[in-house]
């Protein structure tokens, strides 16, 4: 089954996300039949408030591959890229 990527709204910050093609694939795989309901920012949110944890500082960055706006939980340094998740993803996958 050939999956494309799909544009979703989160239930909790009403933002438009992309859920891609892999991500769904990986859902057909796990047998998980609903869409995610949340962006990938409320659902970590989500997540480390469950686990009661403290909210992770977050880093605004520029992907070096895209030149998307995204958020990591590190510090960059000027002396290395930093990717979105997209394009981090990919890079793996390539070197895979």
């Amino acid at each position: 089954m050939a999956f494309e990527d799909k544009t979703l709204v989160c239930k909790d910050c009403g933002k438009e996300f992309i859920w891609t093609a892999g991500e769904q694939e990986f859902y057909a795989e796990k047998g998980f039949e609903n869409a995610p309901a949340r962006c990938r920012e409320c659902r970590d949110k989500r997540k480390r408030t469950r686990e009661g944890g403290e909210e992770r500082k977050m880093y605004k960055v520029i992907c070096a591959d895209c030149g998307k706006e995204t958020e990591v939980p590190f510090e960059p340094k000027d002396d290395r890229p930093v990717y979105c998740r997209d394009c981090f993803s990919k890079r793996r996958a390539e070197r895979a």
